[in-house]
């Protein structure tokens, strides 16, 4: 029964039509979760796998990736997807987007997913609580980007360097009073280590900490920009452009000025909203191009997993 399953079959088990399980098959919109949940389940319970050959009738090729974003409306995520996918329809692949909501539980069921589809190989956006246990089926076609983790390929961002331009900058323009609003160290990266980085610097130069790491949402930014605000700050340092944007709008209708704002992301909307605030670019661009290209050459045998650092620059 489990090689003779065929989307017929699997319409009437699941009381939908056939173009609707072709969608969810394919991870197209236009399917509630509620449907493509029971066609998911009967696709699981019967362990079909849709051919190749399929595919090639359907027009479809035959080299097939996926990019596993953590969120879909994530301002930097989206900078590296925009450079990734050229990378990878010049190479002749067919990329097909997924999200984790920072879930393990969602990333172990999409991996499943994609190993029955075969997939040739994934970039996954990682986060903590990814282990290498759960992805150990994956490590010779899957490129971690934004987190590293042993024996697995990796794009990571320089955080601690993006923080030290940062904080030198407003250093040598004068600033001695510098707060900075981050994220919690449940996150490694942009949160413990950026954080450390303020930190290190803070004892180098024998200044005053004043810092709070509430989250990543623009609300976080918002909400609690005020909590580190003495009379004597002169510079305000967030983690992300999106901690950035909620904490000057908080400033903005409380007429606070001056006040020099810094931040990591250089994003457009930041860019084109407020100029005048201090950025580093972390390398987003340059760190979707290295993670196709080490994809690429991964699975077709061209490379080994290597771990590849995107060195950050002032803007």
């Amino acid at each position: 029964m489990q090689n003779r399953l065929t989307i017929k079959d699997i319409a009437r088990l699941s009381g939908v039509g056939k173009s609707t399980v072709s969608r969810v098959l394919n991870n197209e919109s236009g399917v509630s979760q509620r449907t493509r949940e029971r066609v998911e389940a009967v696709v699981n319970q019967h362990g079909f796998s849709p051919s190749r050959s399929a595919r090639a009738m359907r027009g479809q090729s035959d080299k097939v990736v996926a990019i596993i974003v953590s969120r879909l409306d994530s301002l930097s995520e989206n900078l590296a997807v925009q450079t990734m996918l050229p990378a990878f329809y010049e190479q002749g692949y067919d990329p097909i987007m997924m999200e984790s909501q920072f879930s393990p539980d969602l990333v172990e069921e999409h991996l499943h997913m994609l190993s029955r589809r075969n997939i040739d190989g994934v970039v996954l956006f990682g986060f903590t609580g990814v282990t290498e246990k759960l992805l150990s089926a994956w490590r010779a076609s899957l490129v971690l980007l934004a987190r590293d983790a042993k024996g697995f390929a990796s794009v990571c961002y320089d955080d601690e360097g993006a923080i030290n331009l940062l904080m030198q900058n407003l250093f040598d323009k004068g600033h001695r009073h510098i707060s900075f609003i981050g994220v919690p160290h449940s996150d490694v990266t942009t949160g413990k280590r950026r954080h450390d980085a303020y930190m290190a610097f803070c004892q180098r130069h024998h200044l005053t900490p004043h810092y709070i790491l509430p989250g990543l949402a623009m609300k976080h930014g918002y909400d609690n920009v005020a909590s580190v605000l003495t009379p004597q700050t002169t510079a305000l340092v967030c983690a992300t452009d999106t901690l950035a944007l909620g904490a000057s709008k908080y400033l903005q209708e409380q007429r606070i000025d001056p006040l020099q704002l810094a931040s990591v992301g250089n994003t457009p909307l930041m860019t084109f909203l407020h100029p005048e605030i201090i950025t580093v670019d972390p390398g987003y661009a340059e760190a979707g191009r290295q993670a196709a290209s080490q994809l690429i050459d991964q699975v077709n045998g061209r490379t080994d997993p290597r771990q590849i650092v995107i060195p950050a620059s002032l803007v």
